[in-house]
Parts: structure tokens; sequence; C-alpha cells
């Protein structure tokens, strides 16, 4: 007999690096199901907020919802408070929205990154059910599993149990992060078979937020 399933994966991967003074998220624009490729061109990133950045992997119906419920209630909060939300508050507001769906949560894994009031990039990794964890870098998605080991070699941030806490941001400058971020992809496509097409960079400093494009295999 059928079963109904309400869950559909449609891979892909994003990652996000926090340094000093910028924030760099990125994801692939590939679409799958299965052995499908549906379109090479969708973008999983989404700006929600005044230097705030989401990056979401999984079941793009949910993905979608996620982000227009967010959007809603980011305006919301913009015309009673009269200003942005920060990307510490985002964070927050994104954790209470997938806990409140627990039951039947949303198919997503979400990546988000930005700068904080300090200025200071921030990197915010959650699961399907809002656990989150304020980190240096993260990933997310198919290709997770391939990109982290490479990341925590070059990145790896100090235990939050040090005492004195120490800040969690990563050394490299930003062209550093970015010239990562291209590598670790170009190395996951070569073994995610729902990971390749394009890549979507978009880097946050303080002068404001800019989007870069590259190619990666097609295959």
């Amino acid at each position: 007999m059928a079963r109904f399933d309400p869950y559909e994966n449609n891979g892909g991967t994003c990652v996000a690096i926090a340094g000093a003074g910028y924030c760099v998220v990125a994801a692939d624009m590939r679409l799958s199901v299965g052995y499908s490729i549906l379109t090479r061109d969708h973008s999983k990133i989404a700006h929600l907020a005044d230097k705030c950045v989401l990056a979401s992997s999984g079941f793009q119906g949910d993905v979608k919802a996620l982000q227009k419920n967010l959007a809603a209630k980011e305006l919301v909060y913009e015309h009673n408070h009269n200003k942005k939300m920060s990307c510490p508050a985002m964070a927050q507001l994104l954790s209470n929205t997938l806990y409140y769906k627990r039951f039947f949560p949303y198919y997503a894994f979400n990546v988000l990154g930005g700068l904080d009031s300090e200025g200071k990039g921030c990197v915010f990794t959650y699961d399907a059910v809002g656990s989150y964890e304020r980190t240096g870098y993260s990933a997310q998605g198919t290709g997770a599993t391939l990109m982290m080991p490479v990341l925590d070699n070059q990145l790896k941030s100090p235990s939050p149990l040090l005492l004195p806490a120490r800040d969690a941001v990563t050394p490299l400058s930003e062209a550093e992060a970015v010239d990562l971020v291209k590598d670790v992809f170009a190395s996951a496509t070569e073994r995610d078979i729902y990971t390749g097409d394009k890549l979507e960079i978009v880097i946050i400093n303080s002068s404001g937020s800019r989007r870069e494009c590259i190619e990666l295999r097609k295959d």
C-alpha cells in the first residue's frame, strides 16, 4: 500500500563563515529530486533583514514557506520598532519559528549569517526543530559531511568550554574566506550528486552586501 509522504529532500549545500568584520554565506544552485535535476539556477539564499542572510537546504517547499513566514514577522517588527531586526534577534526568531512547528517540522536545514550589533561576523547553525548555536563557521545540506572536515581543519574554533570565553570568529581575511568557500564547494561537487551547477556567494560587511556567482561542475 502506498503511503503519503509530505517531505522530499531537494538536496544542495549551504556554508557560512564569520570573520572579524565580515560574513560569507554561500550555497549551490542545483535543485534536484533523486537522480533528476529540476533546475540549475535556484537560489537557496534569502536576505531577511539588514545585514542578515539565510541559506537553507532540504525540502524547498518548506524553505519557501519558512522564508515567507520570517519576512512577514520581520516586517511587523520593523513597523512596531521603527528599525530593522538585528542578526542575533533574527536567529532567535528563526529558532522560535522552527520550534513552534516541531510536531510537523519544516524540513529545512538552515545557516543564518550576518553582522551583530558590534559589527562582528556571526553564524548560527540549526537543526530542523530550532536547536541552534552561534559558531564561527558551519555547513548544512547533502554535502555538509564532506565540507565540515575541511572547514574544521582550516578554521577550527576554540572550545566553548574554555574560560575565559574566546571569540568564535575565524582568523581569515575576507578574500581568504571567499577562496576557501570556493575550494570546499569545488571539492564537494566531485563527490555529492546533489551539489553542483553554480555557486552563489553573498559577502556581508560594514559597507553592505554583495553577491558573486561562479560555475561548478554540471554532472
